[in-house]
């Protein structure tokens, strides 16, 4: 039994040892048994000089003889301490009396944390929650979007070439440069690199350059302490940087960044860290950058809108993105893709028809896999049946499209007889031959459609 206690004792003083919380133990007369190092440097006393006097001589504010007359328990209070008599004024405690197996109190025991290690928890704690936060919008993201060149559509040689460029990027640590149109895709190719790479197991996050206001461009990507400035949040905020440790930063639009922060930017690339507004002292930071623009970056240069320097570092591997218009070849894959996710999402089996997609091919697509998309959703909700027709897609579509280009020998009731048998067709298609809702549609007698079906020899697919 002895020897169970003496093993007891050496356990019950390397826990008070390890750890960071204070610990008194008091007789039931309130004379000090025990107390650990921390709480000694809490009072800047050596144990020698606590152990065997009154706790009231150490803690004149203390509440332990009470509790340990009075039998009760307190957890997470908070107790003052008089100025001059410790570090700080004001710790949180829980204290409660010691027992025996016939119920009599033998001793009392108090567990101390100090005020600035609380603050220092809540901090890491606070930092981890942002972190985890990101992390679960970003495993959400991840999971909607397709993030892998295996799951980016597109077979033409020219887009071919891309793929490769990507993914020869992509097992690489240097900074990307994507350029190109709007909607050309910059931002999926961003994560492709990304989750090919051995950063994948961390964050991508991205950064839009053109919507930030530029007051608050510092703060956002570099974070703040708490107090920077007017209005900032308690505690401060992390930057993106900062959440982006060990994985990648997609600046997106960053011809758009102003060229104050193109200086910072340039020297927390040089520097490897980043200085949080606010802050004392420099943060070591590991991100992986890759940028997108729509902008002529080199054009900028010359006009003094945009660092050189900073395009150098930027610019180590360029991959130039393909407009729409130059991969033909890809228009009805992705239009097929995007119909079909829509068919799955809604339970439906709608299809394009035949005029729509030699549309399709023969548009320019200014805003390039973004308009495409976004017109087969506008198309999708237009139909009223099976069949996206012509009269489904935007009047810039149709105007374009409906009337065959003029060439020679073409005459002008020509082409408007084309037009018209065409349009004819497309609603007929839309109204499954429905005559009656076609002419109610066109504003035309039903009599005069089936005059118009004849004339243009019009037969049901």
């Amino acid at each position: 039994m002895e020897k169970t206690r003496e093993i007891y004792k050496y356990i019950f003083d390397k826990v008070l040892k390890m750890t960071d919380d204070g610990f008194i133990i008091i007789d039931t007369e309130g004379i000090v048994i025990d107390i650990n190092e921390s709480y000694c440097n809490f009072f800047s006393k050596n144990k020698e000089d606590i152990v065997g006097k009154s706790i009231v001589d150490l803690i004149p504010t203390t509440k332990m003889i009470d509790i340990v007359k009075k039998k009760y328990k307190e957890e997470g209070v908070i107790h003052p301490y008089l100025e001059g008599t410790a570090k700080e004024t004001k710790a949180i405690v829980s204290r409660s009396y010691v027992e025996n197996d016939d119920g009599e109190v033998i001793a009392g025991v108090a567990q101390v944390k100090f005020r600035l290690q609380t603050l220092d928890v809540v901090k890491k704690l606070t930092t981890e929650h942002e972190q985890l936060e990101y992390y679960r919008e970003e495993y959400k993201r991840y999971h909607t979007d397709k993030c892998s060149f295996d799951d980016i559509i597109g077979s033409s040689p020219l887009f071919i070439k891309n793929k490769i460029a990507g993914m020869k990027a992509s097992v690489t640590n240097f900074s990307v440069l994507l350029t190109g149109e709007t909607g050309t895709g910059k931002g999926v190719f961003a994560r492709a690199i990304h989750n090919n790479s051995s950063r994948s197991d961390k964050p991508i996050v991205t950064i839009d350059c053109a919507s930030i206001p530029n007051e608050l461009f510092e703060s956002e990507l570099f974070g703040y302490e708490e107090g920077a400035f007017t209005g900032a949040r308690k505690g401060g905020k992390k930057g993106k940087f900062f959440i982006a440790h060990g994985g990648t930063v997609f600046l997106d639009e960053v011809g758009d960044m102003p060229l104050k922060m193109q200086a910072k930017l340039l020297r927390v690339l040089q520097e490897k860290e980043i200085d949080p507004v606010g802050s004392l002292k420099a943060i070591p930071i590991d991100v992986r950058v890759i940028a997108a623009t729509k902008r002529d970056v080199t054009e900028m240069i010359k006009n003094g809108e945009f660092r050189e320097d900073l395009f150098y570092r930027l610019n180590v591997i360029n991959i130039e993105m393909v407009p729409l218009r130059d991969r033909k070849d890809d228009i009805l894959e992705m239009a097929d893709y995007f119909l079909s996710e829509l068919n799955r999402e809604k339970k439906t089996s709608k299809i394009f028809s035949k005029e729509v997609l030699k549309s399709f091919k023969e548009y320019q697509w200014p805003g390039n896999v973004r308009e495409l998309d976004n017109i087969i959703k506008s198309a999708y909700a237009s139909a009223d049946n099976l069949y996206i027709d012509l009269v489904d897609l935007p009047s810039r579509m149709i105007s374009n499209n409906l009337i065959e280009k003029i060439t020679p020998g073409k005459s002008y009731y020509e082409m408007v007889d084309n037009y018209e048998r065409l349009l004819l067709e497309s609603t007929l298609n839309k109204n499954n031959w429905n005559c009656q809702k076609t002419a109610d549609e066109l504003k035309m007698h039903r009599s005069v459609i089936y005059k118009k079906i004849n004339k243009f020899n019009l037969k049901k697919n």
